[in-house]
């Protein structure tokens, strides 16, 4: 990843002073120029929003194939938020499941195709942002 912000410092050397037994060097700021490349900062929300994209369907998965409980609220927020990410996927493929005791796992591809969905959506955008960049 490149740098957000780029700092630019000039400097001025007055000379050496070697008059005497001390040495003295004498050095002044001129200028600091700041500039934000407005680029690798949508690069950046990009990729933040993706990550955040897939942590929260990779919670869907792992909760989905250990059987948790959906009654608990945070398992219920989970999958309400994590549903309508994963709801153009669903009728892909059969969802498989299996049953333990009360508790029951399912695997859901549908999970996995919309993480490598917007994966590809995601480097889509940071590509087309990046179209005219030079090197």
């Amino acid at each position: 990843m490149a740098d957000i912000k780029q700092t630019v410092t000039r400097t001025e050397d007055s000379g050496v002073d070697t008059t005497g037994a001390n040495v003295q060097q004498q050095t002044k700021r001129i200028q600091t120029e700041s500039a934000v490349d407005t680029k690798t900062t949508a690069q950046n929300a990009v990729w933040y929003l993706l990550g955040f994209v897939e942590i929260l369907l990779g919670f869907r998965l792992v909760l989905k194939l250990f059987g948790a409980n959906p009654s608990t609220s945070f398992v219920d927020m989970m999958y309400g938020v994590t549903g309508v990410l994963t709801a153009p996927f669903d009728r892909i493929f059969g969802v498989s499941s299996t049953t333990t005791g009360e508790t029951r796992s399912v695997f859901e591809p549908s999970i996995l195709v919309a993480a490598a969905v917007y994966a590809l959506i995601a480097w889509g955008l940071v590509k087309l942002v990046t179209i005219n960049q030079k090197p």
